[in-house]
């Protein structure tokens, strides 16, 4: 038995239901809900005259947008049929209350009753849904899953870095922590020769922007850990000298501002290297040159080995969603494939 009959019977069944609480009522009049139901419930006590009543105004009304049957052929309509009957109403009205931005439809619904509404809004819910088209398997070949693809990319990576992105290599930094938009700025300012770095420019070269945006996906989504090196600082030392850097860095080395790198569990060495870059200009930033302008080489290796000690935590970031699991989140309100 198909949707569009359970649904005719529904309707049938009703309508029959209302005529039977007012046997005395006319079929030329809508039908009335029950005592203390609201007023956008009335589509739903419609009688089968009056749905082929609502048929009738679509045509002259509503047809030449939304098909006669509710089923749109142009770009940016809707398709309205088997949509739930007092939504409809619902939208009808506030278009006619102006409570929606103008639009060909106050124009469409400016002359006709709260009746007419009623019937049209119960006519499109009676009919058949439209059927989805089938996505073409060339488009889902094209929508990678971003993590699965940063994971893959990030194999190139892996020497230096570390699998995950917990370097084990001494003056190769950590790329987990960092949300993915300071990854993404950080690897341009290689590509570009702000960050001066003989290894990490041809890398970077070869690295297109949507792969940018896959790896710094995929190492903020990585479980935080601390470089597998070791500093040579003070740490305690190091704390006390940080107290410059907590505004930004924040006092355990943890950001909260996106486009400002996290230190915590960085490596020390590289983090050394990093703050002697930006007093001798090799890194081109004009607000932490001044900030460790006056650092002299062993404040500076206290400083690494302090943030260097600390726990990093992981960013704001979550998994984009896919298709399936933003269709799984429509579900719970509008019912499996839409049909609430």
């Amino acid at each position: 038995m198909t949707a569009s009959i359970l649904r005719r019977i529904a309707t049938t069944l009703l309508a029959g239901m209302s005529l039977a609480v007012h046997p005395l009522a006319s079929t030329a009049q809508p039908a009335k809900p029950a005592a203390g139901a609201r007023a956008e419930l009335r589509p739903i006590f419609v009688t089968a005259p009056e749905i082929a009543e609502g048929k009738r105004l679509a045509e002259v009304s509503c047809a030449r947008c939304h098909g006669i049957h509710g089923i749109s052929n142009a770009s940016g309509i809707p398709h309205i049929a088997a949509q739930r009957a007092p939504y409809i109403y619902i939208q009808m009205r506030e278009y006619l209350q102006g409570k929606r931005p103008q639009s060909p439809m106050t124009g469409a619904v400016r002359f006709l009753s709260d009746d007419a509404l009623v019937k049209v809004s119960a006519y499109y819910a009676s009919q058949d849904p439209p059927r989805s088209a089938a996505a073409p398997a060339k488009a889902a070949a094209q929508r990678p899953d971003p993590v699965q693809a940063g994971r893959a990319a990030a194999g190139a990576c892996a020497g230096c870095h570390g699998d995950t992105g917990v370097t084990e290599t001494p003056g190769s930094p950590n790329l987990i922590g960092f949300d993915p938009k300071y990854f993404v700025a950080a690897m341009n300012a290689y590509k570009s020769g702000q960050r001066r770095n003989d290894v990490m420019k041809p890398m970077a070269a070869g690295v297109s922007d949507a792969e940018l945006n896959h790896l710094g996906l995929f190492y903020a989504l990585q479980k935080p850990a601390r470089a597998a090196t070791k500093g040579t600082g003070d740490t305690a030392a190091g704390k006390t000298a940080a107290s410059g850097c907590s505004a930004c860095h924040g006092d355990k080395g943890v950001a909260s501002d996106p486009a400002t790198p996290s230190l915590a569990g960085q490596d020390a060495q590289y983090l050394a290297t990093a703050t002697q870059a930006y007093k001798d200009g090799t890194r081109k930033d004009e607000t932490m040159k001044g900030a460790v302008a006056d650092l002299d080489e062993k404040t500076i290796r206290d400083i690494a080995a302090f943030y260097a000690s600390q726990q990093p935590q992981a960013p704001k970031v979550r998994k984009p969603l896919s298709l399936a699991e933003w269709a799984e989140r429509c579900d719970r309100c509008h019912g499996i494939n839409g049909n609430s």
